[in-house]
């Protein structure tokens, strides 16, 4: 029998309205593909349903909103409920990306997150993927068992290969760059900061941010001094609309950006995840804090304020600047 599982509201990427769809194109650079495209048809989400989901009635099809990229439905069937998200601008890539992180987290059977089923394409264009159904409880839950669970995930989650992902996914609707390197801070340089600069370049002209952005890439890494920084698996995407619990109360993340990263990254969303002392005493707890992490959160903020300046406009450059600025205040060029 399929699980029982409901994911609510869907989010992506801001404490805000929603982001405009892909710009760019998303590379893919991984052979394997464990999410397997489905043989086209009239409906290859029912199909699939009614084969290897294991139904033999679909008694309703539902929608839930909150989405703002994709299309959310809930199919409910005599075996079990499943989660269905639709694009019909995007192909299968995004999905894809959402799925291996999905079963990436799934995999360390630390932290809940809904299990992946299927990605595939819509036959009159577009993309789907079928998920497991979230059955969500009344609250967010305990951000004591948060912090646990999610320092529980990045201590088992772990990549010999190196920081990066097997593909490149999005966060929000911005490309996520993930090509693997052996080195955290030039990856953090180059995939994160360094790419959204150019985005806003390209976008806005934005020379003062780019060069100010440079000089600190440059510069940053004397905030890493004496830090031992392994590849841990991220939820990369870790707000308030991303973050519920389930009937019994138990945590349950949801819509990631996965990627393997220093732990503290995690954190680059904190200004719009409502973390409290609780949260971060029980992380902590697990995985014990480095010297100078306060000094570091900034810098991972900024990889978010910088994407949303790149998705939602000027509200956002403030923020940035300033952090740049303070940063370049400090460091020793």
């Amino acid at each position: 029998m399929v699980p029982l599982l409901q994911v609510g509201a869907l989010s992506f990427s801001s404490c805000f309205p929603s982001p405009r769809l892909h710009r760019y194109p998303l590379s893919r650079r991984h052979p394997s593909k464990p999410f397997t495209m489905a043989a086209k048809s009239d409906d290859p989400i029912r199909e699939w349903i009614l084969t290897e989901g294991k139904a033999t009635e679909i008694k309703r099809i539902s929608p839930i909103g909150g989405g703002c990229i994709n299309l959310a439905t809930r199919y409910d069937t005599d075996t079990g409920s499943f989660f269905v998200k639709t694009n019909r601008s995007i192909g299968p890539s995004m999905f894809e990306g959402e799925a291996l992180g999905l079963k990436a987290m799934y995999e360390t059977k630390t932290i809940r997150v809904p299990q992946p089923f299927k990605v595939g394409a819509l036959p009159q264009g577009g993309s789907y993927i079928i998920m497991e159904y979230i059955e969500f409880g009344s609250s967010r839950g305990n951000q004591s068992i948060l912090g646990r669970k999610l320092a529980e995930m990045h201590k088992a989650g772990k990549s010999a290969t190196g920081f990066g992902f097997h593909v490149d996914n999005t966060i929000g609707s911005t490309p996520q760059i993930n090509t693997w390197s052996s080195e955290w801070i030039e990856f953090y340089a180059e995939h994160r900061l360094g790419y959204q600069l150019k985005l806003a370049m390209k976008q806005y002209g934005d020379s003062t941010i780019y060069e100010k952005g440079q000089s600190l890439m440059k510069n940053m890494g004397q905030l890493f001094e004496g830090v031992v920084i392994e590849p841990c698996l991220l939820h990369g995407d870790l707000w308030s609309g991303n973050i519920n619990s389930g009937r019994s109360g138990e945590p349950v993340i949801l819509d990631p950006a996965c990627y393997y990263g220093h732990n503290e990254a995690e954190f680059g969303m904190s200004w719009c995840a409502g973390f409290g002392a609780s949260f971060y005493n029980s992380y902590f707890e697990v995985m014990p804090k480095q010297p100078g992490f306060e000094k570091r959160r900034d810098l991972y903020m900024l990889y978010h304020y910088l994407n949303h300046y790149n998705l939602f406009g000027s509200g956002y450059r403030s923020s940035a600047m300033s952090i740049i600025d303070n940063y370049l205040r400090i460091l020793k060029s």
